[in-house]
């Protein structure tokens, strides 16, 4: 009769069990069993999507979360190169004269920032309308890509064909470009290569090239996608007139020079430490080295040499005045004579012993 009752009074839908359960655990070991459950609870699919950064923003802006955001936050982790920095500020100074000259025009250049990341993320920012130049490293044999924004186009424009200042250049967005603005900017370009080149004359001499001019991205892919590069963010104004210039290069273009990119002055030689190189060659110069002396030697056929057994024979070309060449390691040192010295086997060194060519000792 008491089971039949029990069974009776058993709650049969989910949820009854579930509350039954719940009030189960608020018993005696309601703290342990809450812990538990709490540890070992499944995630319901919006909290997979969050954790997985699939979960859409309601202002339509894109926001990395979760591994997204983790993830990201490796991709432009790369080496700094202190010599660069320097280069860049020299290419400033060097710019702000140069395009003095060019425009006749107060210029004045800074630099906003040095980054690095990854080529076809850099690829995906660019601000459209802009255009794209492509130059080579002749000397590095690979390429870079410069980028001057429609403000600095207009303005570039402007200032050479006689505007006024005081008055913004008109900009006519949505249009291509037309023959007389890309001459003209091209122009430009060729002088801030020129002043590139400059800058990296106290490393190493290096010419860039101008190859095209490109006003899509798609069509100025000069590196995978992949690969990493160091961006730097120049800002050009001209009185009430100006715009941006930004010049990429793919790490893969500045691999002959990274050595000498890594210095962290002018002229330091890299990893040279002259307590160390001290310390060096004074341990050297204790160090215990094999000396060998040879009698003579001799071409012989290998099956003679299979055939030899003990009280074998070997008749040496040499007789008591023949010289003893000395070498240390395979290379040849002295000749000298053998004799005696205090009851032991010496030779008395004559001269140095005639080196081939391509031998240093």
């Amino acid at each position: 009769m008491g089971g039949e009752d029990m069974t009776d009074d058993l709650p049969q839908d989910d949820d009854a069990l579930a509350a039954a359960w719940g009030a189960a655990v608020d018993g005696e070991d309601g703290e342990a069993l809450g812990a538990g459950v709490d540890a070992a609870r499944v995630l319901n699919q919006a909290e997979i999507d969050s954790l997985l950064g699939f979960e859409g923003s309601s202002d339509g802006e894109e926001q990395l979360s979760g591994i997204q955001r983790i993830i990201s936050s490796g991709l432009v982790t790369y080496e700094r190169l202190p010599m660069l920095e320097i280069v860049y500020d020299r290419l400033v100074r060097i710019m702000s004269t140069s395009l003095r000259n060019f425009t006749s025009d107060n210029v004045e250049v800074s630099i906003d920032n040095i980054v690095s990341l990854r080529f076809g993320d850099y690829l995906n920012s660019i601000p459209l309308p802009a255009m794209l130049a492509v130059f080579k490293a002749e000397e590095w044999d690979n390429y870079g890509l410069m980028v001057v924004d429609s403000a600095m186009i207009y303005s570039i424009v402007d200032v050479l064909l006689g505007g006024r200042r005081g008055t913004a250049p008109m900009r006519i967005e949505g249009r291509p470009y037309t023959t007389i603005e890309r001459t003209l900017v091209e122009r430009m370009i060729h002088v801030v290569l020129a002043d590139l080149a400059q800058s990296f004359d106290p490393l190493c001499p290096v010419n860039f090239r101008f190859e095209r001019l490109e006003t899509n991205p798609r069509f100025a892919v000069v590196s995978r996608l992949s690969n990493a590069a160091v961006l730097a963010k120049l800002r050009v104004e001209m009185d009430d007139r100006g715009g941006k210039l930004e010049l990429l290069l793919p790490y893969a273009t500045l691999e002959p020079v990274r050595e000498m990119l890594l210095q962290q002055f002018m002229g330091e030689k890299f990893g040279r430490d002259s307590i160390w190189e001290n310390h060096l060659a004074d341990e050297l110069l204790e160090t215990d080295v094999e000396m060998e002396a040879v009698l003579d030697e001799q071409w012989m056929k290998l099956s003679d040499i299979v055939r030899m057994q003990p009280g074998s024979q070997l008749v040496l070309n040499s007789t008591a005045d023949s010289p003893v060449k000395l070498r240390c390691g395979g290379v040849p040192l002295f000749e000298g004579h053998m004799g005696r010295r205090n009851g032991r086997m010496a030779v008395r060194i004559d001269r140095d012993a005639p080196r081939r060519e391509g031998v240093r000792a």
